[in-house]
């Protein structure tokens, strides 16, 4: 077990949300999976017998998934970084994730769930530091995607 993990508190959908999830993340899969009983039932509210939660993993990260009801929301101030080597993985992430979620900005988006995610290049760490000048032109670049696109923070990095 890793030291730390990310509970994600769902509105009563955490097997929906772990499904879309571990079916979008090639390295996933579901850990465990507890229920509700009377105490807990009693508690939350919630059914007896219905989803507590579900420990998964995606990407050798585990996170943990509440069926905790609408008490609480999702806001972007939290969201889930995933790192791209290419175009191709940035393009597969951003479309998986959006799918009946919403566009934000600068390789924000938030999914279906209200869950935020940032879809990177890896490259962009480096073109972030060093020389002030270069990494100047790719925040300007990046500060009007939406989606990020990795040959045009090159081409504002190389200029």
């Amino acid at each position: 077990m890793q030291k730390l993990s990310t509970c994600l508190w769902f509105n009563n959908n955490a097997e929906e949300a772990v499904q879309f999830y571990t079916g979008i993340f090639k390295d996933s899969k579901v850990k465990l999976t507890t229920r509700y009983g009377e105490s807990g039932s009693n508690a939350s509210g919630q059914p007896a017998g219905s989803v507590m939660t579900i420990v998964f993993e995606l990407a050798g990260q585990e996170y943990l998934a509440l069926n905790g009801g609408p008490t609480f929301q999702f806001t972007p101030a939290i969201s889930i970084i995933v790192t791209c080597d290419t175009q191709e993985e940035i393009d597969h992430y951003w479309h998986s994730l959006t799918s009946g979620g919403q566009e934000v900005q600068c390789g924000w988006l938030t999914d279906k769930f209200g869950l935020s995610w940032q879809i990177v290049p890896k490259a962009l760490e480096e073109m972030m530091r060093g020389d002030l000048k270069k990494s100047e032109r790719v925040m300007a670049a990046l500060m009007k995607m939406v989606k990020l696109d990795l040959a045009t923070l090159k081409q504002a990095y190389e200029q």
